[in-house]
């Protein structure tokens, strides 16, 4: 099939992704959903094959030590609030690319505005997961549905609890499409090394404490 030169530049606009790899996922794309795909779905499909591709390379890395890096920061709202955030890689080149060094002030943007308490779900503790749930349950039973249904609308609400304060399961800001997990696996996979965001500290005027996080990776413990 032949691949509009144009709808190849929007792909990747929308995902980053080099020429060959974007022109290759409509490819696939347009194979999988046949001729009667119109362009709105022959992207979205593109998109989802690159997430996919990214994803499994992203798995391969992800044991590799990632012990560069940098420390992106981020000052809003005329200085009332600021952010740094710790990404790591594996080698000092990467860390000096300007697309990683965009990919570490974008984190740091959304960390201002987004506020997450926690980098990953692991980190959550067992007693504040006890917490939520013990509320949520109790929300769900005042319904009076059964108790099947009670756990599925718990189970939803713990999920939406992640995805509002971890920070891999955000939504990025300036694109509600894709998570800061999937914004990493596509770095990973755009890059070609294991990037992985290691800590970060959000810092409000007039706060009583900083809200700072860190998370232990494969690199090792944060010191």
């Amino acid at each position: 099939m032949e691949i509009p030169a144009k709808l190849v530049k929007e792909l990747r606009e929308r995902t980053n992704a080099g020429f060959s790899d974007c022109r290759a996922a409509l490819v696939e794309a347009a194979a999988q959903l046949g001729d009667s795909a119109d362009t709105k779905q022959l992207l979205e499909k593109a998109i989802e094959v690159l997430r996919k591709k990214g994803q499994a390379a992203a798995a391969k890395k992800a044991t590799r030590e990632a012990s560069e890096g940098l420390i992106g920061h981020y000052i809003h709202a005329g200085g009332k609030i600021g952010v740094i955030v710790e990404v790591n890689c594996e080698s000092d080149f990467v860390a000096r690319t300007e697309a990683f060094q965009h990919l570490c002030h974008d984190v740091a943007m959304h960390i201002a505005a987004v506020d997450p308490r926690f980098v990953r779900r692991e980190e959550v503790t067992p007693e504040m997961l006890e917490k939520e749930r013990e509320i949520y349950t109790a929300q769900a039973r005042a319904t009076g549905k059964p108790e099947q249904i009670i756990q599925k609308i718990v189970q939803g609400k713990m999920e939406k609890f992640y995805e509002e304060t971890c920070l891999y399961e955000q939504h990025y800001i300036k694109d509600e499409t894709q998570t800061i997990g999937e914004m990493i696996t596509a770095a990973i996979a755009k890059l070609g090394e294991n990037i992985t965001i290691r800590r970060f500290a959000r810092f409000k005027v007039g706060e009583v404490a900083s809200a700072s996080r860190d998370t232990v990776g494969s690199e090792g413990a944060p010191s």
